[in-house]
């Protein structure tokens, strides 16, 4: 008899271990995340508490399948500051994401964080961490980006064993020194621009693009320009200057700056001659003015090819009769500088006003450009999208003409002139542009194919006609152009997993648009200073304002005035917040965003019926 139990209490035994021991294990994670959260302030209020379960019930964190180790945390954008305390997230020793981008974190990264064993993916761009990365890494990190910091000094050797690394974006930081030779064959996105780095790029890292290089100023080699003797000794120099120099130096050294400022001199009046013999014969390509501002002016046509003057390609329906020749030499004046390039009004001899768009950091070549071009041109013959009418192609210049729309942008028209003697922007105004851009965007996605987008919708793109419809502007131009990622590009209207990822998706126009939507609701701006002079992105603000039910504070105080429209209102709020749903997969689609705001206007037109009914009768009312 004891023969027999024997097998069965051991396995009793064992199991009740192995219980114990995964319970003890989600107690020292639960112990550790609330370590952390304690030590590190936050404006957001989160629901950790020793009282709920973790993997079910915590914001931002998740657990593995069995709901014993915590494996996942996202808090990205939850207004944490300060610094992270050593020994609080490192004893997550399951822990496989990390993510706590666009916070305010500030100071060391704890080494211990950084070399966790399981940890795969390290999410901290958009803060404020400072001082030296550590030297220390998991070997099985995929993902390490730290964009977006104060980062120093030298990039650590280490890097190069990480050998699952997929992503390393460390742009817009400080490191300086050289960059190692970082050979790693799972790497596809790489980019430290915007540093303070120096020497020759590596030859196994030559293969990436210039734009992950930039803004590193004695940094060289492909991409960027072939090092020579001379870059190299300027870097050093600062080093080998002897501290005092013979007289005779001094001497000749005077004799060959006097000689250079002479030369410069004779250049420049040299220069000033040719232009004024080149303005007399009549043979300056065009002039530009900025509307008496006193700036320096700009030729849209600078990079025009004297052999390809006019190789200016109109799409079917154009009626414009104008060549490039006609383009060059028309009065302009600059609209603006954004981040596809700069906007110039043109207005020809005979009296036609076209928009000139002068693209900049252009990624492809000329045939597939052209190609491209083609489908934009197409695309674009819709009510609410810009109309874009020709184009230019040469290898220094590539130039847009479009439509001119003369009432201006929804972003003027919403935020200009918020003071005295300020035109209202009416309810009745605002669902009618909304309604306009939500076409314009559901035609991109629905008649251009299934992965057609247009990644930079915002309300400074959405342009008014006469009648104040709104068409989107700037369509078709994302996949063309090199953009550098910086914090002002697109700011606030980003998707987080664009953020994160960089890739556009018809998902997050949804959520960009659902960003458009709240500004027109509140007045606002994308991005709100907070008490910590930390931006708070605007679905973030309109979440904490409704989750208190103050739903009322959330509109702008311009459409308060008005009677019989807090319901439509309302129901664009919910709108606007089903758009900005984190999950992209919880998001709606254009066609139902625009059947959703086509009910409310309806549901206006009815309301707006009605009441001049109720009026008329009340004026047949003789009053006793």
């Amino acid at each position: 008899m004891k023969l027999r139990f024997m097998p069965v209490a051991t396995s009793l035994f064992f199991l009740l271990l192995k219980f114990l021991l995964i319970f003890s294990d989600l107690n020292s994670d639960r112990q550790a995340l609330l370590d952390f959260v304690s030590a590190v302030p936050h404006q957001r209020k989160l629901n950790w508490d020793s009282a709920t379960p973790v993997c079910t019930s915590w914001v931002g964190i998740t657990c593995n399948e069995d709901g014993t180790r915590v494996v996942a945390i996202h808090l990205p954008g939850v207004g944490l500051y300060g610094s992270i305390p050593a020994n609080s997230i490192a004893k997550l020793d399951a822990l496989r994401i990390l993510s706590l981008r666009s916070n305010q974190l500030s100071g060391h990264l704890p080494s211990d964080i950084s070399s966790i064993p399981s940890l795969q993916s390290i999410y901290l761009q958009d803060n404020n961490f400072s001082g030296v990365i550590p030297f220390s890494f998991s070997s099985k990190l995929s993902i390490l980006d730290l964009s977006f910091n104060s980062f120093t000094g030298s990039l650590p050797p280490v890097l190069s064993n990480l050998t699952r690394l997929i992503i390393l974006n460390l742009q817009f930081n400080s490191f300086s020194g050289a960059i190692p030779d970082i050979n790693l064959p799972r790497l596809k996105l790489f980019n430290v621009s915007n540093n303070k780095l120096n020497g020759s790029i590596p030859n196994s890292l030559q293969k990436f693009p210039l734009f992950s290089f930039k803004g590193n100023s004695f940094l060289c080699g492909p991409p960027l320009t072939n090092c020579s003797p001379s870059s190299s000794a300027a870097i050093t120099q600062k080093h080998n200057v002897p501290k005092k120099l013979a007289a005779g130096t001094i001497i000749a050294i005077a004799i060959g700056g006097f000689s250079l400022l002479i030369l410069l001199v004779l250049m420049f009046l040299f220069c000033c001659l040719k232009k004024k013999y080149s303005d007399a014969s009549g043979v300056s390509k065009g002039k530009v003015t900025n509307g008496g501002r006193g700036e320096k002016p700009e030729d849209f046509g600078s990079g025009v090819q004297g052999a390809e003057k006019n190789k200016l390609v109109f799409f079917g329906g154009s009626t414009y009769n104008f060549d490039l020749e006609d383009l060059l030499r028309a009065s302009a004046e600059v609209l603006g500088k954004g981040s596809y390039g700069t906007t110039y009004k043109a207005i020809l001899d005979e009296g036609t006003t076209v928009v000139v768009k002068r693209l900049k950091e252009v990624a492809v070549g000329k045939k597939e450009f052209e190609q491209h071009m083609e489908l934009v041109g197409k695309v674009c013959l819709h009510p609410n999208i810009v109309p874009l009418r020709a184009y230019y192609y040469s290898k220094d210049e590539k130039l847009l003409v479009y439509e001119y729309m003369p009432a201006n942008s929804f972003s003027a028209l919403l935020h200009g002139n918020r003071g005295i003697g300020r035109t209202a922007l009416d309810w009745e105004t605002r669902l009618k542009i909304s309604l306009g851009v939500a076409r314009g965007v559901a035609h991109i996605h629905s008649d251009a194919g299934a992965k057609f987008t247009h990644g930079n919708i915002k309300a400074s793109n959405v342009l008014l006609t006469r009648d104040l419809d709104g068409c989107i502007s700037d369509v078709g131009l994302t996949p063309l152009l090199n953009l550098l990622a910086t914090k002002s590009r697109g700011a606030g209207y980003h998707a987080p997993e664009v953020i994160e990822t960089r890739k556009i998706t018809q998902k997050s126009d949804v959520y960009s648009f659902g960003v458009l939507l709240l500004e027109m609701l509140t007045g606002k701006a994308p991005l709100q200073s907070s008490a910590h002079d930390e931006p708070v992105d605007l679905p973030r603000w309109v979440r904490s304002v409704v989750r208190e039910e103050w739903t009322a504070e959330v509109f702008d105080e311009e459409l308060m005035s008005y009677q019989n429209v807090e319901e439509e209102m309302v129901q664009m709020l919910q709108i606007a917040l089903a758009c900005v749903a984190k999950v992209p997969e919880m998001r709606p689609t254009m066609d139902e965003v625009v059947r959703m705001i086509q009910q409310i206007r309806e549901f206006e037109s009815e309301n707006h019926t009605s009441s001049q009914d109720d009026k008329s009768k009340d004026s047949n009312v003789q009053t006793p």
